[in-house]
């Protein structure tokens, strides 16, 4: 008897590669996704607002560790890669004290 195959729709990594940035600290806002599957593997590549004023470098390493362990144990794929571009988010605005 032949075994059937699972295949994984780039638009499922998308969502789980998405949604695990969300996870580590200093990600703030919307977060977007976008994935490669082959039958071997996936790739990533992630849009990243990261809260000011948490370091940018450190964020994007955690968020990167992350996603390539959290694409493995959803996906059953391991993740080649994963590319983030950084995307600023401002601080919020001081509010006006009234007197």
């Amino acid at each position: 008897m032949e075994r059937g195959v699972t295949t994984v729709a780039p638009r499922a990594v998308r969502r789980i590669a998405a949604r695990a940035a969300r996870e580590v600290d200093g990600v703030a806002g919307d977060v977007t996704a976008e994935a490669t599957v082959d039958s071997e593997a996936t790739t990533v590549d992630v849009r990243l607002p990261v809260a000011y004023p948490a370091p940018i470098e450190a964020t994007a390493q955690r968020v990167r560790a992350h996603l390539l362990g959290r694409t493995a144990e959803l996906t059953g794929l391991p993740t080649r890669r994963v590319d983030i571009t950084i995307a600023l988010s401002q601080p919020a605005e001081p509010r006006r004290r009234v007197r």
